[in-house]
């Protein structure tokens, strides 16, 4: 069932942030592990997701953000007025609609960029932000950190990367410490939990069923809240039907719903090949309106962690 056209677009995009894996042809992430002082010291070389080095030469008060998930945090840390330069798909906190947009339609405008004149450009990994893009900003001497978390813990690494680019450590820990709080206490309540087959659609657009790629940051997450997830290609996040099938969910998830009201679980039931699964014949299907927050690794992530587990395991949440 075909998507509406724009959130289609991002949909794909964020499809890939949450639930494909760095491409193996990637360097393997390093990020700067030496003990880091509450106040950054300038100039400053991190380590980026990608395994590059990034040189700042001063705290960067032009910062330019090429994802959302990226966005919220730079606002977390207390510096959203610091940013000169977002994607269209930005909707969180409100305060940056008024920011000019630089991505559009998924496409990074690099004459926009540079009219920002940013002093930090955060990028995103895994080709979200094309390679050639980050290495054509980089030639042209902007700081380029590229972002690609793949779990919680890289999440929070990722967090704390940008406060130290930021000089705003302090607050990127106590941002990081908040969350594994929270995320403790949903481990904590699903513990004990028979873990249920689930099977999370993040999108089925002409004919090819999009889920969590093996792997991936959305797979992570339906486990830690409790979940045996079904992942798809790691690569693409597709998934045959009769893989499907033979996987045999015991719960269905319905992430895309949110973006197309036509999608519910009697539509989904009804679907041709469906009907065999444990979760269609229990009824175990759930429209996720959480969706927008579940696949944006970024601090409201702890937010998307608490819907995944309360729909997977209600029992403990009620």
């Amino acid at each position: 069932m075909a998507l509406r056209l724009r959130p289609l677009l991002w949909l794909l995009v964020l499809l890939l942030v949450a639930c494909t894996p760095a491409l193996s042809s990637s360097p393997t992430p390093i990020r700067t592990a030496s003990p880091v002082p509450a106040a950054s010291v300038y100039p400053l070389t991190l380590t980026d997701d990608a395994g590059r080095a990034v040189s700042l030469e001063a705290d960067p008060q032009r910062i330019v953000s090429l994802a959302p998930s990226n966005t919220e945090i730079v606002c977390a840390l207390g510096a959203c007025d610091r940013l000169v330069g977002v994607t269209d798909f930005d909707d969180y906190p409100p305060q940056v609609s008024d920011v000019p947009e630089v991505v559009i339609a998924a496409q990074v405008d690099l004459e926009k960029v540079v009219a920002a004149d940013p002093q930090l450009i955060l990028a995103a990994g895994n080709e979200l932000t094309p390679t050639a893009v980050v290495t054509q900003l980089a030639n042209l001497g902007y700081p380029v950190l590229v972002l690609y978390p793949q779990s919680l813990d890289e999440l929070y690494a990722d967090i704390e990367l940008i406060g130290r680019a930021i000089d705003a450590f302090t607050e990127a820990v106590d941002t990081v410490a908040s969350m594994r709080t929270r995320a403790q206490a949903v481990a904590d309540a699903v513990a004990s939990a028979e873990r249920p087959r689930t099977f999370y659609e993040v999108g089925v657009f002409q004919g090819t069923i999009y889920t969590a790629g093996a792997d991936s940051f959305l797979a992570s997450l339906i486990s830690v809240a409790g979940g045996d997830p079904i992942t798809g290609d790691p690569r693409s996040t597709a998934i045959q039907l009769e893989d499907l099938v033979a996987s045999d969910p015991q719960l269905i998830l319905l992430g895309d719903a949110v973006y197309d009201p036509s999608i519910t679980p009697e539509v989904v039931a009804a679907r041709v090949g469906w009907e065999g699964m444990t979760a269609v014949s229990s009824g175990r299907i759930v429209v996720i309106l959480d969706d927008p927050v579940i696949t944006r690794p970024g601090p409201r992530i702890i937010d998307g962690l608490e819907a995944l587990a309360r729909a997977i395991h209600p029992e403990r949440f009620s």
